[in-house]
C-alpha cells in the first residue's frame, strides 16, 4: 500500500480498519531514518516475540494492549506509549480491539 501523502491532516484511527481474526497494517511514512506504520489488531491477535535492529515507540491510539519487552509485560491503552529497544525480543497481544502506531527509528 502506498505511504500517505505529506502535509496533510490523517485522521489515523480512521486510516486502518478492524478485520475479523487479523492484524491489518498501512504504512503511513518511509524514509531512511526510519518508518511510521498504523496497526489494527483483532481481539486476542499477537505478533509473536521477536528482535528488531532499530528502537521503535509503540503508541496506543484505541483499545488495549499487552506488550512485552525482554520478558516484562507491559499493559498499555489508548493514549499510552512504550519505547521497544533495539534488539530487544518483544512480542504484542490484542487485549482489546487495538489500534497502534508504531513509530521506527534507523541509526
Amino acid at each position: 500500500m502506498a505511504t500517505a501523502p505529506k502535509s496533510q491532516v490523517l485522521h489515523m484511527t480512521e486510516l486502518a480498519s478492524y478485520q475479523e481474526g487479523s492484524v491489518v497494517s498501512r504504512q503511513i511514512t518511509k524514509e531512511d531514518a526510519g518508518n511510521i506504520t498504523l496497526f489494527a489488531f483483532d481481539e486476542s491477535q499477537e505478533l509473536s516475540e521477536h528482535t528488531a535492529p532499530f528502537d521503535a515507540v509503540v503508541h496506543v491510539l484505541d483499545g488495549e494492549a499487552e506488550i512485552r519487552i525482554s520478558g516484562t509485560l507491559y499493559n498499555l491503552k489508548a493514549g499510552d506509549a512504550i519505547i521497544m529497544p533495539a534488539n530487544e525480543p518483544h512480542a504484542l497481544k490484542a487485549l482489546t480491539r487495538f489500534k497502534m502506531l508504531l513509530t521506527m527509528i534507523r541509526k
